[in-house]
């Protein structure tokens, strides 16, 4: 009952954290709120780590760090599959196969059920795609390269939920520490690199005289007058980064502990249905309509999670 309790909480914390991520991301770079994000997830966990017991073993960091390069992986392939869309095809398969491969590595390393289990599970998997699903209008057919990027988010999503499922169960918080730590300095780096490139670019410029145009818009002139870029969007957008981070953090924590008191398989598929708290959000925040096909996907998704605990 508690591997269910924490499989869907997390997951719904988890979607709560991509719609605050969602929400920076208009302000500023999905990359510097990736990096935003990871930082206050570590200041919170290192606030945090000295109240949780947690054993600093070579296991426990190796693993822990590993994770970390495949959760930068997973996010960094995830905004660009949705990039390019369309959302509602490829945002669903993104989490059945985030939710496939761990339950696979479950199922191969022993975990065995009742028959209510399994039905449960595939369940599971048909409410993922249902809570997932977000009906377009004029909808185009994905290109074969968002497909491949979107099979490959999943797949590191599933792949960071086993290697935190091989850390020791004495370990505490110190997976999600070098998890966060190795995501952040990733990200910064990266962000630090492109900024690098930016700088360099503006400053050829400013070298070369431009004629300018009277009439020319206003995304040329911000381009060339950084300094009307609109701070007000920044510090939002920062705001909005570092509670992603925390709520994000929280998730990831309640997900250890599934893991830990539960099964690989069975927490890996209530996780996936982590859209369900972004839809949840957007409909009380935003007022976004719930599609009929969804509310019956978030009915499966509890009455799978109650078949599950049971098996």
């Amino acid at each position: 009952m508690l591997t269910a309790f924490f499989g869907l909480t997390g997951a719904v914390i988890f979607g709560s954290a991509d719609f605050l991520g969602g929400l920076a991301a208009k302000r500023i770079s999905a990359m510097l709120v990736t990096a935003v994000a990871a930082s206050s997830g570590l200041v919170v966990l290192l606030l945090v780590l000295p109240f949780v017991a947690g054993e600093w073993s070579v296991s426990a960091v190796f693993w822990g760090a590993l994770s970390g390069v495949t959760g930068t992986l997973a996010i960094t392939l995830l905004y660009a599959c949705l990039a390019i869309g369309p959302m509602s095809i490829l945002s669903p398969l993104t989490a059945v196969v985030s939710a496939i491969v761990p339950m696979t590595a479950g199922l191969l390393g022993g975990e065995r059920f009742l028959p209510i289990g399994y039905w449960a599970l595939g369940l599971a998997l048909v409410a993922v795609v249902l809570v997932g699903f977000v009906p377009e209008r004029g909808a185009v057919r994905p290109r074969l390269l968002g497909i491949v990027m979107a099979i490959g988010s999943g797949t590191m999503i599933g792949a960071f939920i086993i290697l935190i499922d091989q850390t020791p169960a004495d370990s505490g918080l110190v997976p999600l520490v070098m998890n966060r730590a190795v995501n952040g300095g990733i990200m910064f780096a990266v962000v630090g690199l492109i900024a690098l490139r930016a700088l360099r670019r503006r400053r050829a410029r400013a070298a070369t005289p431009v004629l300018v145009a009277a009439g020319r818009s206003n995304v040329e002139a911000d381009a060339a007058n950084p300094a009307r870029v609109d701070r007000t969007a920044l510090r939002t957008g920062l705001k909005l980064a570092v509670a992603c981070g925390v709520i994000d953090v929280t998730a990831n924590f309640l997900l250890l502990l599934g893991l830990r008191l539960g099964d690989l398989s069975v927490v890996s598929v209530l996780t996936a249905m982590y859209p369900a708290g972004t839809i949840l959000l957007a409909a009380v925040v935003l007022k976004e309509r719930i599609a009929p096909v969804q509310w019956l996907g978030l009915a499966l998704a509890l009455t799978a999670a109650g078949m599950l605990a049971i098996a």
